[in-house]
């Protein structure tokens, strides 16, 4: 029964899809009734984008502790997690590249969904004016725009930043950011409430138009991260305790690797997780002065499975939308834009949901592959809670080893 409460909300989801799924093949082109029903839940969710990003960004960081006397564990716990989220991440291009799910679908098939999206510029610029042209805009309205994404979340930074050198002259900003922050989350939630019906009408136009051919783009995927996941928890969690401890960092961590990985499993929560993450790392040889420190830092901003899946994403648009993926330079910006979201943009409240959205920015995919990406998300949630939590007790051994023994 625990295990139907925690994953309540993504089976109603599933349920739904596959519902819109089936009225969308039975009814064929007049399924486009449902449209607007569709439309309705995308619009809502993108009117909220603008204040979720600004708010929970700068009161994350404003809420942030400014004392420098964990610099050293920080530092080393910073380089753990970038360099097995870079692992991660090539991982899934390198995967997704020699296992291609989307083979068999035709990209034609989504010239319609094209045709919303944004046209992008084709006159040549230089590298550091579209560097410059991407993380910033010349008028605070247009931060207001969510094709400027990027250049919202530096503001909402900077600001974050500035509120939290302010102290005590800043409180009364940081609370408003605070209450700003939990209203639009609870908004969102709101809107949540819809997302059964909104995306079931959604898929039910969509399959209408498209026919049964993308849900076995789905089944692939998630039959291919599925198998990645297992393969990067068995290997790589091995690979990780041997440089911790050798043979003797093997032993210990599958000794005590089960109960967080059922946790994991079973909870589909990364913060739910912390207790017992905390517990198996004291019994792998990590302090518990550490393991307080390093656990709740895992949840935000180790996420090797969010990686993955958000290279997922991207690949998986590139393909239906007929983008090129085989160029060094695009393989390059999926790879950077999987760690931005999976590594970095996770590391707030509904980091999941910006990330998505983000990859709508930058990328010019029409508002109609948000639906898509929230597919892939809700099928892939277990196996990615199992790599974003419980890999983080072996990388607390590897941090350990660094600042513990030394």
């Amino acid at each position: 029964m625990k295990f139907l409460k925690n994953y309540k909300s993504s089976l109603i989801l599933l349920f739904s899809i596959l519902l819109g799924g089936c009225i969308g093949l039975i009814m064929g082109e007049k399924a486009n009734i449902f449209a607007p029903l569709g439309n309705l839940f995308l619009n809502l969710i993108f009117t909220m984008l603008v204040p979720i990003v600004f708010f929970s960004i700068s009161s994350a960081i404003a809420n942030m502790d400014s004392s420098k006397k964990l610099g050293r564990i920080l530092w080393v716990t910073v380089i753990v997690f970038g360099v097995t989220a870079i692992i991660a991440g090539i991982i899934g291009v390198a995967s997704f590249k020699l296992f291609n799910p989307t083979t068999g679908l035709e990209p034609s098939m989504f010239n319609n969904l094209m045709s919303n999206s944004k046209v992008q510029k084709t006159e040549s610029i230089g590298a550091l004016e579209k560097i410059v042209s991407s993380i910033t805009v010349g008028d605070f309205s247009e931060l207001l725009s969510r094709s400027n994404l990027l250049a919202l979340i530096l503001f909402s930074m900077l600001i974050g930043f500035a509120a939290m050198l302010c102290k005590e002259q800043g409180k009364a900003f940081v609370s408003f950011l605070n209450s700003g922050a939990a209203v639009t989350m609870k908004g969102v939630n709101i809107i949540m409430y819809y997302a059964p019906i909104g995306l079931g009408a959604y898929f039910a136009n969509i399959i209408g138009q498209l026919g049964g051919q993308i849900l076995s783009g789905y089944a692939k995927v998630f039959t291919l991260y599925l198998g990645v996941s297992i393969i990067y928890f068995l290997v790589f969690s091995t690979l990780y305790a041997y440089v911790a401890g050798r043979k003797r960092g093997v032993k210990v961590f599958w000794k005590n690797a089960a109960e967080p990985s059922v946790t994991a499993l079973a909870t589909c929560s990364s913060a739910a997780c912390i207790p017992v993450n905390i517990e198996a790392a004291k019994k792998m040889g990590v302090s518990v002065a550490l393991a307080n420190i390093v656990m709740p830092l895992g949840v935000n901003i180790h996420k090797d499975g969010s990686v993955i899946g958000g290279i997922y994403k991207i690949m998986f648009l590139f393909a239906i939308f007929g983008r090129d993926m085989n160029s060094i330079g695009s393989l390059v910006s999926i790879l950077a834009s999987g760690l931005l979201i999976g590594a970095v943009v996770g590391a707030v409240p509904g980091g999941g949901g910006i990330g998505e959205m983000l990859i709508l920015s930058i990328f010019g995919f029409p508002q109609e592959a948000l639906a898509i990406m929230l597919v892939i998300a809700t099928i892939i949630d277990a196996p990615a809670t199992l790599l974003n939590s419980a890999g983080n007790t072996v990388c607390t051994m590897i941090i350990s080893k660094f600042t513990e023994k030394c």
